[in-house]
């Protein structure tokens, strides 16, 4: 049946997808099979291209993660699979059956019942004109779905109660609910349609943390119940590492790894790959101060003449590279010595930190002491003690003691300057009597 579907690919006469897709030397089912994808936007001078030859298998049953900082493509391949973003280059493939291009309409049909996307915002992937049961049912609608009336009814209760929301809540509106209850309304409208491949693109990114849990654990049911395989597309590497059987890495709109989850994690190998990973946040914050952040510099690349390729190094290990770096890539697999990819520096024992935070304060102490808030030294306090020495040069010493250096050194200035003056005055005063004696 297989080679016969094939046959009419071929001859562009395929109208159905078959029961299953072709599988791989290892005899795992490829649901999913991206091929030398390019995809371009606008024209001539101004085109960008935004992948480039990008090629990945998606196999049945798993959690595929496409990863990669913003701009780096990942929404833009999701978007092809879906069929919203043509191909400047290369094919995809469902099932062995070409999707990618102009298609028949029943095949594009079942494009859209078989793949299904859950949106990054839940705000503006719904319609706020529209009811939540609207919602959840145009599907069915379009694809008439249900027997009746009361087995639609039944469909949209069931599923809106799987992801934990109640049937009260289908009469309400989108604005009406929080992000993570949107979120759960773009998740029921996906699985009402029963598909097989979910698209799901940055789904927790909106959320609060202790809301995302709940979302990842909602989407795993479904996983495990329905059978279905996730495009997980992220750029939180952490929550990856524990949701995913295998993470594609994409930079710049190339793939430039592709490995099992723990595999990517304990060898990364390619330098963008380890940069992610550095960048992930330590919680303990003593040793995320001590961290040091390793950062991707293209510019360590030498592509002008030995072309890169991506290329399985073994471990069913895919890296994006040219021959030379091909071979310190193997060399480094094969040493079997996972790859330090965050680097502490030396961090104190937990005396020591006591230590210098008592220190610290000690010092703070002694700073706020030797120049007390109303140790301003104001001129106005020299005027006083000039025109009054006789009290101003006692005050003097007890703004010493009490440690007021700044309104010291003014009042013993002021006193000083005005005893001076006064015995000038007095001086004077006793030689005109002495003349007018005389």
């Amino acid at each position: 049946m297989a080679n016969i579907n094939q046959e009419k690919e071929k001859k562009g006469r395929v109208a159905h997808f078959p029961e299953h897709g072709p599988k791989d030397k290892d005899g795992r089912e490829i649901l999913l099979s991206l091929k030398n994808v390019d995809i371009t936007f606008g024209k001539g001078d101004s085109a960008v291209k935004a992948v480039k030859n990008a090629s990945f298998d998606i196999y049945k049953g798993e959690t595929f993660s496409l990863v990669g900082e913003s701009g780096s493509g990942k929404t833009t391949v999701g978007r092809a699979v879906i069929r919203v973003n043509p191909l400047a280059g290369g094919e995809i493939q469902y099932k062995g059956v070409r999707i990618s291009g102009k298609i028949p309409r029943s095949l594009d049909r079942e494009v859209i019942r078989n793949i299904q996307m859950v949106f990054q915002d839940p705000a503006a992937s719904l319609n706020e004109r529209a009811t939540v049961d609207y919602i959840i049912s145009e599907g069915l609608y379009n694809f008439h779905l249900f027997e009746n009336e009361a087995d639609r009814v039944r469909k949209v209760e069931k599923i809106i109660n799987e992801v934990g929301l109640l049937p009260e809540h289908l009469t309400r509106y989108p604005h009406e609910f929080s992000g993570g209850q949107r979120q759960r309304i773009g998740l029921a409208r996906a699985m009402v349609m029963e598909p097989e491949l979910v698209v799901a693109d940055e789904p927790i990114s909106a959320l609060d943390v202790s809301i995302r849990a709940q979302v990842l654990n909602l989407m795993k049911k479904f996983q495990n119940e329905k059978q279905l395989t996730y495009l997980f597309i992220a750029h939180d590497l952490s929550i990856v590492r524990f949701i995913s059987d295998r993470i594609g890495v994409i930079y710049k709109g190339n793939i430039v790894e592709v490995a099992e989850a723990e595999e990517l994690f304990n060898y990364p190998l390619h330098p963008y790959t380890h940069s992610l990973i550095s960048a992930i946040p330590i919680p303990d914050p003593q040793l995320e101060k001590n961290k040091v952040l390793y950062t991707y510099d293209p510019s360590v690349h030498d592509y002008s003449v030995d072309k890169p390729e991506f290329v399985n190094i073994g471990h069913d290990h895919y890296v994006y590279g040219n021959k030379k770096e091909i071979e310190e890539y193997k060399k480094l697999r094969e040493a079997e010595v996972p790859v330090k990819a965050i680097t502490i520096d030396e961090v104190k024992s937990h005396e020591q930190v006591i230590h210098d935070e008592v220190k610290a304060d000690e010092r703070a102490e002694k700073e706020i002491m030797a120049h007390p808030a109303g140790d301003t030294g104001s001129f106005f306090l020299a005027v006083l003690a000039f025109l009054l020495p006789i009290l101003g040069l006692p005050a003097a010493y007890v703004c010493k003691k009490k440690n007021y250096i700044r309104n010291f050194k003014m009042l013993k200035k002021g006193a000083i300057t005005g005893f001076v003056v006064l015995g000038v005055i007095v001086v004077l005063f006793l030689l005109l009597l002495l003349f007018a004696v005389i």
